[in-house]
């Protein structure tokens, strides 16, 4: 077995999930680049393999329990456990006329968006759990949204994303209780308002501005928080 530490990203091809693949790989990680476009995760490995990061490229469709599960597959291949697990995946869902509108939602907007974002998580996770129960301090960082937070109930209206970045917050809470006399340690992070073609580039922070969270909780020690929301700043309002 591989004595290196390796790290899963999911979406790791662009954006935030490019920029956590880049710091893991600094922080001396080999990475997993899990993306399903062939091209695009080839790319994101070159640009990372430039940078002197340790990285292979992993197919990985979130919404496929065939690619989900021959994704393990390859990881046990390449690295025989997994150390830390970043579900950074997600998508927003189309919002044009009235999609995500809560009084004209449209249910298959709806579906597709908790397809990704919730039940692509559980999915990722699940087939994950056996690689990382051989790790000595396996981490698992869910990418979220402050969108998601019942209480500051922040950003435009968009009834399917919100609630599902609320129900990630939920799962994850679930996963940190059982896990909580392990050493699987789950938390869920909030990147912030980031420029990516995700937000049309319209937002504030950068890409690696928007990772570190993700790269602390991923490094988190033993007595590290469980079951938390947090940013930048710390804990976020549930």
């Amino acid at each position: 077995m591989n004595n290196t530490k390796t790290a899963l990203v999911t979406g790791a091809n662009k954006g935030i999930g490019f920029a956590i693949a880049q710091g893991l790989g600094a922080l001396g990680f080999t990475v997993a680049v899990g993306a399903r476009d062939d091209i695009r995760r080839q790319k994101a490995v070159e640009r990372l393999r430039a940078a002197g990061i340790e990285t292979f490229g992993v197919a990985l469709d979130v919404t496929s329990d065939d690619s989900v599960v021959a994704a393990a597959a390859s990881i046990e291949k390449e690295a025989g456990r997994l150390d830390v697990l970043v579900n950074n995946a997600g998508i927003s869902g189309r919002f044009e006329d009235g999609a995500q509108n809560p009084s004209t939602l449209d249910l298959g907007v709806l579906r597709t968006v908790l397809e990704t974002n919730v039940f692509g998580v559980v999915r990722v996770t699940n087939a994950m759990l056996p690689l990382l129960s051989r790790a000595s301090s396996p981490r698992i960082v869910n990418m979220s949204s402050n969108m998601g937070s019942l209480t500051l109930q922040t950003g435009p209206v968009m009834a399917a994303y919100a609630p599902s970045k609320s129900m990630l917050n939920s799962v994850t809470a679930q996963y940190a209780r059982r896990f909580a006399d392990s050493n699987i340690i789950v938390n869920v992070a909030c990147p912030g308002y980031v420029a990516t073609d995700f937000t049309g580039f319209a937002g504030e922070r950068t890409p690696e501005q928007g990772a570190a969270i993700a790269l602390r909780l991923a490094t988190l020690p033993d007595d590290g928080p469980r079951g938390g929301f947090f940013d930048d700043q710390g804990s976020v309002a549930w």
